[in-house]
């Protein structure tokens, strides 16, 4: 069953849900509150504390048989086994997070008028359009004056710059058809 199908059912409140609906219902507030709690003062002083109490029972090892290797076994199993899990809280809350920041920059970009609605869903364009459309707003930047509220639209500009370009091309043209003009009257001149 596709990850769409499923997370409509665990959204629909007339089906019953699945054990796979509750699970990760409750592992996304899980999630949630531990990320809230790890990123806490009091989970800091409680990490300092942790080490001050494995520092101090640095004696009681010293009576076991090899406990300088256990003492030091003791700390890097317990940070060990928490960095592993909090990986995933943090990655789950991470995750998170960015759809819910992607959802709302969309909906922002859906609600402007003139804003270009290909920039909704960027995280699903390839590094190939996505260093395309950085260049176009690189290059947004560099025509715009700086202070300027003007509302500019991107194909604005270049449209402009290729119509100068052009412009360009057809003046360097028209000097070239000078310069073999005058070529031709001067050699006429002489012939004469």
């Amino acid at each position: 069953m596709n990850e769409k199908k499923q997370r409509s059912r665990c959204e629909s409140p007339s089906e019953k849900r699945t054990f796979g609906c509750k699970s990760r219902n409750a592992f996304r507030i899980f999630a949630q509150w531990t990320s809230e709690l790890s990123g806490s003062a009091w989970s800091f002083i409680g990490a300092v504390l942790l080490i001050i109490v494995w520092a101090l029972s640095y004696p009681f090892f010293m009576q076991m048989q090899d406990g300088f290797n256990t003492w030091q076994l003791v700390i890097n199993t317990l940070t060990t086994i928490i960095t592993f899990l909090m990986v995933f809280l943090i990655q789950n809350t991470q995750n998170r997070d960015a759809k819910v920041l992607h959802l709302k920059l969309d909906e922002l970009i859906r609600s402007q008028h003139g804003a270009r609605n290909e920039l909704v869903d960027l995280e699903k364009l390839s590094d190939d359009e996505l260093k395309k459309l950085e260049k176009q707003f690189e290059h947004l930047r560099k025509n715009v004056p700086k202070g300027s509220t003007a509302v500019v639209k991107i194909e604005e500009i270049l449209e402009a710059e290729e119509e100068a370009e052009l412009a360009e091309t057809a003046a360097e043209s028209a000097k070239q058809h000078a310069r073999a003009a005058e070529k031709h009257v001067e050699a006429a001149v002489r012939e004469k």
